[in-house]
């Protein structure tokens, strides 16, 4: 039998195109040719300005021999040339690599080489970590300097510097599609459960997606202000360097985040939207701005990590921030799941306004499938808000999966389902609320550390026996590392010391911030009893 619906109906290029987010940024600069794209500092680009920038920065890579399949690294605060690196690196067919400014230079060599980066622009303020860095580094690498006129710190140690780099490309470059849109676009490493960073791949139909997602779920208007307080190493700002040009929005570039300069930004270029970790809501609420500075309009404020106390939302509200809470993981693009808000919940008391919106909420509009499960039956737990199951997610904004490690990603994906690692209970609507991370991660500030990682260099102390990690909670950071450590009999070892020993051991977020001595819980199989541990460390 014939299928009428099939039959002389193919693919062309007239009718499919691999789905990318570069083109909404050559869309953006058609019909918004004079809009102001990118500030930073007194500097301003307009959106035909910034395309051509990004036109040139994709020829000069290519005329260094960069091209499919290679691998562009960067490491450098919110500041033009990132944002430009996350089009003019895809544009070439390459593949970007935004790592982490808070890593040690042990983690950031891995990076560099697990990655095989041909190519790594490097801002200056970062010059003494890079050079550290590629210390007995295992293949060569071109290092080109991002000489930002903000950086207070560093020196140049590249071969050329970023703006005269670009020169070596012209305004107009040949876009090179990809040649489909599972072709991977960008590489994200994450601590995950040990100490070894695992390198997500993301690809160029999930890009687009999630940048599209995010302004769905958040309801973007057209040519918003957008303000840089979330690093664009983080899941590639969590899509918003693509999202923008979507809808022809400005990104105002911050170099370091502090009150201050948040105020003041808001206030300057009249900054709509901006996103963050708990901390960032913490540090604004807690250093609010006299009243006669507050802004005169409501600003959008999107917020994820560590699950946001309903009494921080609270305060971030009564300073003019509007906030929307979110929920992923760098395995899916970034956000995720999204606290979807009911107009009839307005009516509700501040306090319980507060406890609805620090839920984490329902699937984003891209995501296929959300579900809380048995991780063993794979069975959904019930809507009952008591019931814990395992986070599980379908769909195209779910990463291609861990860069040359099958094993990690099979686990990840077993039953075909991405399993977060992270736990949760479902209410009676259907939102998501989670309770608990079953891989023990810590997540401070936004960032991840693994406990496992840390424990490692506890256990190279010559008088620590046990140790363990876990969280405990921090007004500041939303939750840091507290170390449960058992010494060698008749040794004395004070908590400064070992804080110091790690110090040097680790990246300064990764160190314990609480030290406690004495004998750690076990099971009758000599397991150590986290979950004690965790009790202990909330109570204390």
């Amino acid at each position: 039998m014939t299928k009428p619906y099939e039959t002389n109906l193919d693919q062309v290029p007239a009718n499919y195109q691999p789905l990318t987010p570069l083109g909404l940024l050559s869309r953006a600069a058609t019909v918004h040719p004079n809009h102001t794209a990118v500030i930073h500092g007194d500097w301003r680009c307009t959106y035909q300005q910034f395309y051509a920038r990004c036109c040139r920065l994709a020829g000069a890579l290519s005329r260094r021999g960069i091209g499919p399949g290679d691998t562009v690294a960067i490491l450098a605060p919110n500041v033009p040339a990132h944002l430009e690196a996350h089009y003019g690196v895809p544009m070439t067919g390459a593949i970007l690599n935004a790592i982490n400014t808070r890593l040690d230079s042990a983690t950031v060599r891995f990076i560099l080489e697990h990655g095989n980066a041909k190519v790594l622009f490097a801002d200056r303020e970062f010059s003494s970590l890079v050079k550290e860095s590629l210390d007995k580094i295992n293949h060569p690498l071109l290092v080109i300097d991002i000489d930002d006129p903000l950086a207070d710190s560093g020196e140049l140690i590249g071969s050329i510097d970023y703006e005269n780099f670009i020169l070596e490309g012209a305004d107009h470059y040949p876009l090179k599609e990809p040649k489909n849109e599972w072709q991977a676009i960008t590489l994200n490493y994450t601590s995950g459960t040990t100490g070894n960073p695992k390198g997500v791949v993301y690809h160029h139909r999930g890009a687009l997606l999630n940048a599209l997602g995010n302004v769905l779920a958040w309801n973007m208007p057209r040519q918003p202000v957008y303000l840089w307080t979330l690093p664009m190493f983080h899941c590639n700002g969590w899509c918003f360097t693509w999202s923008l040009s979507a809808v022809a929005g400005t990104h105002v570039c911050l170099r370091h985040v502090d009150p201050s300069a948040v105020y003041n930004a808001i206030l300057d270029h009249h900054v709509t939207h901006f996103c963050g970790a708990p901390i960032v809501l913490n540090m604004l609420a807690g250093n609010p701005p006299k009243t006669d500075e507050r802004p005169s309009h409501v600003v959008e404020v999107m917020t994820a990590g560590a699950p946001p106390p309903p009494s921080v939302i609270t305060a971030a509200e009564e300073i003019g921030l509007h906030v929307t809470h979110v929920y992923g993981l760098t395995e899916t693009y970034g956000p995720a799941v999204v606290c979807e808000w009911h107009s009839e919940w307005d009516d509700q008391p501040k306090n319980m306004r507060a406890s609805l919106k620090a839920r984490q909420g329902v699937r984003y509009p891209v995501l296929e499938s959300l579900s809380v499960r048995d991780p063993v039956t794979m069975q959904p737990v019930p809507a009952d808000g008591q019931t814990m199951g395992e986070v599980m997610m379908q769909g195209n904004t779910v990463m291609k999966g861990y860069l040359n490690n099958p094993k990690e990603t099979e686990q990840a994906f077993q039953n075909d389902w991405f399993h977060s690692g992270d736990l949760g209970v479902v209410h009676e609507n259907g939102y998501l609320e989670l309770k608990d991370r079953s891989k023990d991660i810590i997540i401070s500030g936004g960032e991840n550390i693994s406990t496992i990682e840390v424990e490692t260099v506890l256990y190279q102390h010559p008088e620590i026996v046990e140790a363990a990690v876990v969280s405990t909670p921090d007004q500041h950071w939303g939750e840091v590392p507290c170390a449960f450590i058992a010494l060698k009999p008749g040794t004395e070892v004070t908590s400064q010391s070992i804080i110091d020993f790690c110090r040097d051991r680790l990246a300064h977020f990764k160190v314990p911030k609480q030290i406690v001595f004495g004998n750690l819980p076990k099971t009758s199989t000599g397991k150590i009893q986290k979950y004690i541990l965790r009790k202990r460390a909330k109570a204390d």
